[in-house]
């Protein structure tokens, strides 16, 4: 486990996309913390602290300590809106957290031992068709990614996601098919066979007698 990663948040009482544009140029985030049979909760971030935490990736898959009017509450970021052409965050959105229930939350993959592997050494190329899943557990149960380790695989091998390793009391959740591939390695292009057959057409014209 990683250190907890603590967000302040400030409450907001204006709604709407003026209010919303006010905040921004006042650089914070507008936002909202919701679950926990509680009522959703309006808040603001300091747009450049949250930009710089979501430069750690444990950010998106771990349980983050929200620190708001006095109070600090165990929460995951559910959503986040990124403008689509400036580095700017536009809206978070955080869930609370019960200990006793379940959450569904999306975590990243990560592949081990890829330049290593087997395929990759024979001059194989990886193929990533998923990064991260969706996944459910209770939130002591939750892992900040799940790993996929490559050492074994060989060219023309694949690993589907009904052969990931899941920590104990990790579920995946029905959003992707048990026989989606996650990756494979295939075979490289451009491999010496076809610069070999380059190289006999050319000696066959050199090796041609004149007239």
């Amino acid at each position: 486990m990683t250190d907890t990663i603590e967000v302040v948040a400030g409450t907001r009482a204006d709604e709407g996309k003026g209010a919303s544009r006010r905040l921004r140029r006042e650089g914070l985030v507008p936002g909202i913390v919701y679950g926990a049979h509680r009522d959703p909760e309006m808040i603001s971030v300091v747009h450049n602290d949250l930009l710089r935490k979501l430069e750690n990736e444990t950010f998106y898959s771990t349980l983050l300590d929200l620190k708001l009017g006095g109070e600090t509450t165990k929460v995951v970021l559910k959503d986040l809106q990124r403008h689509p052409a400036k580095p700017f965050i536009l809206h978070v959105d955080f869930q609370r957290v019960s200990m006793q229930e379940k959450l569904r939350l999306t975590v990243p993959l990560h592949f081990e031992n890829e330049q290593t592997s087997l395929g990759v050494k024979k001059g194989g190329v990886v193929s990533h068709n998923l990064t991260e899943i969706e996944i459910s557990c209770l939130p002591n149960d939750l892992p900040e990614f799940i790993p996929v380790d490559m050492t074994n695989m060989e060219i023309g091998d694949a690993v589907h996601v009904s052969e990931l390793v899941l920590p104990e009391g990790v579920e995946l959740t029905h959003a992707v098919e048990a026989d989606t591939p996650v990756v494979a390695i295939q075979a490289g292009y451009g491999g010496s066979a076809s610069a070999d057959e380059d190289d006999d057409g050319e000696g066959g014209g050199e090796e041609q007698p004149e007239g």
